[in-house]
């Protein structure tokens, strides 16, 4: 070895920095590829990315690849520089060569290509596949023996492999991805995929027409009550009952009264009876992607939410559980917004009967939704009795002004959400 000059040995020490770094910024750039975005780009065909893929589908070989590559650069890197010291130096470079090279493979070999790679892994992880992919092959035996060896080590002390698979993304992680998308999803796309997932989290109760605000036919009035009910509706389908709401008979569907009219224009009880469609009943506390898929398996638009009893709670509608995803989509200027009016006060003049889910939607509030669903219920179970108006309470951040009081429950009330400055004074 006396005879090599100097020269070609720091040349052969400098190629062993390049390709340590080379397997150290692999390794890290192949760790950190985003896994969805790979298996996106494989199937549009990119080469380096199904290469890439393949070599990622058993990460135990490509590791012991990589350690195998990057410990035998060190190795002879370790045994050159000892001899450069020695040439140099004597005993004394013997000493110094594992000091430099430490050095020197940390900053150039390990830090900076690392840094690199976890900066941008498929600029580094993509070329690097067309490297590695071959020295798999070449090497494969020599990988076999190191992994078998140590996924038997790993296997003794209770490690299975196997169970340590890729998993699918939870729920809450897709939340954060699609928040996290920025620009690469539109704002009000993102807004309606987040929706979607928190469908689960709604029932039919948090969105259902509630008993007292359900608009029904009833049969026992007179034909030309209803007959003025029907001209004048704003509904496509009207349940119809007979005496009380709890008896339904079923559903009508606007556009078939046109079947029943006679050449006077009139229609008669039993020609309603004969038009209507079965009722479809929804159990109360059903989760809204659960009912999303019980509208499309039965073919309906329209449920009645009923309780363990059997007791009628409300209705839900399919545009309901669409307007939770994609937002209000109604044209009724007439119901619109009409729960909710601002005053010039700062306080906010809410019906009572609004859902609580809707007043933080639009009002950006954080009013409590695991108990009561609407603010008249929120009201009575904070007092626990019935108030009079003119009672003031708090909820929370929210100053509560009861304005309205009719058969037994709040009608109206004056909500301000409080400042820091407003709960000093209050207090």
């Amino acid at each position: 070895m006396d005879d090599i000059p100097l020269s070609a040995l720091f040349g052969a020490l400098f190629f062993l920095v390049i390709l340590s770094a080379f397997f150290s910024s692999s390794e890290t750039a192949m760790i950190a590829l985003n896994r969805y975005r790979l298996r996106h780009l494989a199937k549009e065909g990119k080469r380096s990315a199904i290469i890439s893929e393949k070599l990622l589908s058993r990460p135990d070989r490509l590791i012991g690849l990589i350690l195998l590559g990057n410990n035998l650069v060190n190795f002879i890197a370790a045994s050159i520089a000892t001899l450069i010291g020695m040439r140099l130096l004597g005993d004394l470079g013997v000493a110094l060569a594992p000091i430099v090279l430490v050095m020197v493979f940390l900053i150039f070999a390990e830090v900076m290509p690392k840094t690199l790679a976890a900066i941008n892994p498929e600029k580094i992880a993509f070329p690097a596949s067309f490297v590695l992919h071959p020295l798999m092959k070449l090497a494969y035996p020599a990988v076999w023996l190191v992994n078998w060896i140590a996924n038997g080590l790993l296997k003794f002390f209770g490690i299975d492999l196997a169970e340590h698979e890729e998993s699918p993304l939870s729920r809450d992680e897709l939340r954060t991805i699609v928040r996290e998308a920025g620009a690469l999803i539109p704002q009000k796309h993102q807004r309606m995929l987040l929706s979607i997932l928190e469908l689960e989290n709604v029932t039919v109760d948090d969105i259902m027409v509630p008993r007292n605000e359900i608009v029904a036919i009833d049969l026992d009035d007179p034909v030309n009550e209803i007959m003025e009910q029907i001209n004048h509706c704003q509904h496509t389908r009207l349940p119809v009952c007979q005496s009380k709401i709890d008896n339904i008979l079923g559903v009508l569907h606007m556009r078939r009264i046109p079947r029943i009219l006679n050449d006077k224009d009139e229609i008669t009880i039993e020609s309603i009876k004969d038009i209507l469609v079965e009722c479809y009943f929804v159990p109360k506390g059903t989760p809204l992607h659960t009912q999303l898929l019980n509208f499309q398996r039965n073919k309906r638009r329209f449920g009645v939410v009923v309780d363990e009893y059997g007791v009628i709670q409300g209705l839900v509608a399919l545009e309901d559980i669409l307007e939770e995803i994609v937002g209000e989509f109604t044209t009724d200027m007439q119901n619109f917004n009409l729960d909710i009016q601002a005053q010039d006060d700062g306080f906010y003049s809410i019906d009572c009967s609004a859902h609580l889910r809707e007043i933080n939607k639009q009002l950006k509030w954080h009013l409590p939704t695991d108990g009561p669903k609407t603010l008249n219920g929120l009201i009575l179970e904070r007092l626990e009795y019935i108030p009079e108006a003119g009672t003031t309470l708090k909820i929370d951040d929210h100053l509560v002004e009861i304005t309205q009081v009719s058969d037994n429950a709040v009608k109206m009330a004056r909500i301000k959400l409080l400042k820091e400055s407003d709960e000093d004074t209050d207090n």
